[in-house]
C-alpha cells in the first residue's frame, strides 16, 4: 500500500504517524480511566503525557542513531529528521522511564503505582503501532513459505510485525485481568516489560532490519536485560510486600 496517507499544502502525511497517533490516542484513554480507578488525578497524567511523548520521541531517535552512526557521516540534520524513518521502542521506553521517575519525584506520586497505571495502555499503543511498520515495508522478516507470509520486493516474508502486535495484544489482555490481582506495586509494569521482552526476543530473531552490536542483535540483548532486571525487581517487591503484611499481621 502507499505510505502516503494525503498531502497538506504539498507535505505528505504518512500512514505510519496517523496509525501512531491512534495508537497513543487509545492508550491515553485506557489510561485515564485507570487513573480514576486507582486513585491518581486524570490532570497528573496529562501532565505526564506532555513531557513523556516528545522525549519518547527523542530517545527512539537517538537509540536508533547510536546503533546506526556510520550510516550518517557526521550529517546532524539526517540525524535528527525523523520523517526519514529510523525510530527504536526501547530508546522510547528508556527515555520515558526516565521522565516518569523525574515527574513522580516533583508531583510526589508513587512511581510504581503511576507505572502500573501505564503498563497496559503503553502495550497497547505497541500494539497499534506495529501496523504503521507494514504501511511503511518495514520491520518485517526473512523469506516464508508460511500461508500468512506478506510478499516485500515480490518476496513472501514473515510479517514480524503481525507477530509483535498480535503479542502485545495477548500481554495486554492479561495485564488487564491481573492489575486487580496484583499484591505489590509495580508488578503490573514489570510484567508488561517482562512479557513484551520475551516476545521481542523471539520476534527479533526474524527480523532482517535488527540494529547490531556486533555479531549481537541489540533487541534481544536489551530484551535479556530487562527481563532479568524486572524479574529481579518483582521478586524483592513482592517480598517486601509479605514482609510489610507479616508485620501488620
Amino acid at each position: 500500500m502507499d505510505p502516503v496517507a494525503f498531502e497538506i499544502f504539498g507535505m505528505p502525511v504518512r500512514w505510519y504517524g496517523i496509525i501512531i497517533s491512534f495508537g497513543l490516542l487509545m492508550a491515553t484513554i485506557i489510561a485515564m480511566r485507570e487513573a480514576k480507578r486507582v486513585g491518581i488525578k486524570e490532570e497528573d497524567l496529562l501532565d505526564l503525557l506532555l513531557f513523556a511523548v516528545p522525549a519518547a520521541i527523542i530517545g527512539a531517535r537517538i537509540y536508533f542513531v547510536l546503533f546506526t552512526l556510520d550510516e550518517y557521516q557526521g550529517d546532524f540534520m539526517r540525524m535528527i529528521n525523523i520523517r526519514e524513518g529510523g525510530l527504536a521502542i526501547h530508546g522510547a521506553l528508556i527515555a520515558g522511564v526516565i521522565v516518569g521517575i523525574v515527574f513522580c519525584r516533583v508531583k510526589k506520586i508513587n512511581f510504581w503505582k503511576l507505572a502500573d497505571l501505564t503498563g497496559p495502555s503503553i502495550i497497547l499503543g505497541q500494539a497499534i503501532g506495529r501496523w504503521g511498520n507494514y504501511t511503511n515495508n518495514e520491520a518485517h522478516g526473512g523469506p516464508t513459505d508460511l500461508p500468512w507470509g506478506i510478499l516485500v520486493n515480490g518476496q513472501k516474508v514473515h510479517p514480524t510485525f503481525l507477530y509483535e502486535s498480535l503479542w502485545s495484544f495477548l500481554v495486554f489482555l492479561f495485564l488487564l485481568w491481573y492489575r486487580k490481582k496484583k499484591k505489590a506495586e509495580g508488578e503490573v509494569f514489570l510484567l508488561y516489560v517482562a512479557l513484551y521482552s520475551l516476545g521481542r526476543f523471539f520476534v527479533e530473531g526474524l527480523r532482517t532490519d535488527s540494529l547490531m552490536l556486533g555479531p549481537i542483535r541489540v533487541a534481544q540483548l536489551i530484551s535479556v536485560i530487562t527481563i532479568i532486571i524486572g524479574g529481579i525487581i518483582f521478586v524483592v517487591n513482592r517480598k517486601r510486600y509479605l514482609s510489610n503484611n507479616d508485620k501488620i499481621s
